[in-house]
């Protein structure tokens, strides 16, 4: 009986350790995107493709992204980093888009970052930073296809799409959420905003020192004025006194 007992329960607590086990292995990162501060629909956006390295004897030394053909980017310029080299790849867009009133017939279809050096070593992860938009109205969400290379050839391919109720694909597309529409439909700071605000403050600053230096004139005046009073009531009272001493 004792026995049985004791059997139990270390196969009890042998699940019980599989089961920490499994439950504390940690989850494998993958390329993901996210935008820095707001990535608003009809907007402007900074986006950062983060690429974890998730070997640990070779470098990430090239990441392809692809960008969604079905809500086409006008504009996607990314910011110079040392040690890569960028290549930006435009195609032919089967519907022209409008974008400030011009037509636009073709977008930005791949962006390619090659390693000039060591690239992304074991142990760390890399941003990698593009200004996009303007960002479509029509969708909550836009989904980038990436290929991750290391410098051992192996190639990763995060391109598995979430479908709506299933479990997350093993290899899954980063996508981007999009968050309501601004009012003034630039999403972020842009430095012509910058620029605007700028000078507005500088208006302003201007504006309140003219005010203040117009009321230190003014209470200067009245200053002397008082005083010139003051003194004219004094002369008053004495020439009056020696009238009457004299009567």
């Amino acid at each position: 009986m004792k026995a049985s007992r004791l059997g139990a329960t270390a196969a009890v607590a042998a699940t019980a350790v599989t089961t920490v086990v499994v439950l504390s292995s940690p989850a494998f990162a993958h390329v993901s995107v996210q935008p820095e501060g707001a990535a608003a629909k009809g907007g402007y956006a900074v986006v950062d493709f983060k690429v974890p390295n998730e070997r640990d004897d070779a470098s990430t030394t090239k990441l392809e992204v692809a960008f969604p053909t079905d809500h086409p980017l006008a504009s996607a310029m990314p910011e110079p980093m040392a040690g890569w080299k960028i290549q930006v790849t435009k195609a032919k867009l089967a519907k022209p888009i409008e974008m400030h009133g011009e037509k636009i017939s073709e977008a930005v279809s791949k962006i390619t970052w090659t390693a000039t050096g060591k690239g992304v070593e074991p142990g760390y992860f890399q941003k990698f930073p593009v200004s996009v938009g303007a960002l479509p109205e029509d969708t909550d969400e836009l989904v980038f296809k990436a290929i991750q290379t290391y410098s051992d050839k192996e190639v990763v391919r995060w391109i598995e799409v979430q479908e709506d109720g299933a479990e997350e694909p093993e290899n899954p597309a980063p996508v981007l959420a999009l968050s309501a529409a601004s009012e003034d439909h630039h999403g972020s700071t842009t430095a012509e905003d910058a620029s605007d605000d700028s000078k507005a403050t500088e208006k302003t600053a201007a504006t309140t020192t003219a005010s203040a230096d117009s009321s230190d004139t003014t209470a200067r005046v009245l200053g002397v004025v008082g005083i010139v009073v003051g003194a004219l009531g004094v002369a008053y009272g004495v020439l009056a006194g020696r009238r009457r001493t004299n009567a």
